[in-house]
């Protein structure tokens, strides 16, 4: 029986990664333990930061064990049961959190209960394998594999676990409802562990019903010049122009400045290329640059608001964007495309779409988000 540790080990090492504060301040508060095994860290929760917390895990065993080694410490309920069933039934909690455990659960059904069983705002942090002892990396799709659960002083038992990149877990998370704030890769101290466990923290949509969400952009490296993009803004007689990508989001016109290429210029070019719409350089305003960074690259958009258009928008043959519509800003569509949302934010920060931070600087002269002299029938 492992005793109450002094803080949190989201791994299988100590010291190694963050402790309780990632959940923030938990005095009186109702914590949500996934999977809590013996209870030793709903038992940390409680006696070093005064959570209320509720631990409950489908093991029978393991819930004897806590129940008989910490049943009288003041501040845990500990409850034997599926916890997709326990948070239908359950008052929304104030923060959730599991320790290797939530890959054990279809994140396709964990997810969205997680996300009804918790109040808005609230923080979701979890670990979960990312490279096991023979090297194995995570998977790209949404499909579990058999792993072998090592327990202390017992024969490892076969077990099924969904394995995910952190692009991929970033993606389910907030198709139900989260924003990730950060994703971190927590390795063993001995360099020849091959073992890496994933540390993600989360927050539940302060309103889901009032926000919208985005997508992350890929987490490849660009080709050297596509780190640099532009945007553009069209605001019409009846909205908003928007298509939608073949991956399924919603994006501005826009793409990447080719080499030599004044920023005018691409808006003019990404615009007739993607929606047949025509436009001039003089009709673009350059809204101002926006920085940040995927996976240590560099990355600088550029919003543009165009004035003034010629034409109706329309799917162009070998485009990845097309599906063309003019939305109101006050019915803005779900999944924008990271980039898209930055712009859009930048331009409109009383916008309710939850993007990403990326360092905003404008130019001296900024466009009047008015509507455009170009004109098209809606399709939204």
């Amino acid at each position: 029986m492992p005793p109450a540790p002094a803080r949190l080990r989201w791994g299988f090492w100590d010291d190694v990664g963050p402790g309780a504060e990632v959940l923030g301040p938990l005095a009186g508060r109702r914590v949500l333990d996934i999977g809590s095994g013996a209870g030793h860290y709903a038992v940390h929760l409680a006696t070093t930061h005064g959570a209320l917390v509720d631990a409950i895990d489908l093991s029978p065993t393991q819930h004897r064990r806590a129940t008989s080694h910490f049943g009288e410490v003041p501040g845990i309920r500990f409850l034997h049961g599926d916890v997709i069933e326990h948070l239908r039934r359950a008052a929304p909690y104030d923060a959730a959190f599991g320790i290797c455990t939530p890959a054990g659960i279809d994140p396709h059904a964990l997810l969205p209960a997680l996300r009804d069983g918790l109040r808005p705002g609230a923080p979701l942090v979890f670990s979960v394998l990312h490279t096991n002892t023979h090297g194995q990396g995570p998977s790209s799709g949404v499909t579990p594999r058999r792993e072998m659960l090592g327990l202390r002083g017992l024969t490892p038992m076969p077990v099924q676990t969904w394995v995910l990149t952190g692009e991929v877990w970033e993606g389910l998370l907030g198709q139900y409802g989260f924003v990730v704030e950060r994703s971190e890769l927590l390795r063993a101290p001995a360099p020849d562990n091959p073992v890496v466990v994933q540390l993600v923290r989360a927050r539940r949509r302060p309103d889901p019903a009032a926000r919208i969400s985005c997508r992350p952009r890929t987490r490849g490296a660009p080709v050297p010049h596509a780190a640099i993009g532009v945007g553009a803004i069209l605001l019409g007689e009846h909205g908003l122009l928007l298509g939608r990508h073949h991956r399924g989001t919603i994006e501005l016109p826009g793409g990447t400045v080719e080499p030599g290429e004044a920023l005018e210029a691409t808006v003019v070019r990404e615009l007739a290329e993607e929606t047949g719409l025509r436009a001039r350089p003089e009709d673009v305003t350059l809204l101002g640059t926006l920085v940040d960074h995927v996976e240590g690259v560099v990355r600088v958009t550029v919003g543009a608001v165009v004035s003034s258009w010629r034409g109706e928008p329309a799917t162009q043959p070998d485009e990845r964007v097309g599906d063309w519509g003019w939305w109101p800003l006050e019915r803005l569509p779900d999944g924008l495309f990271d980039c898209s949302a930055q712009i859009l934010t930048a331009w409109r920060p009383d916008l309710p779409i939850d993007a990403p931070h990326a360092h905003f600087t404008p130019y001296a002269h900024r466009a009047v988000p008015t509507e455009g002299a170009g004109t098209a029938p809606p399709s939204s």
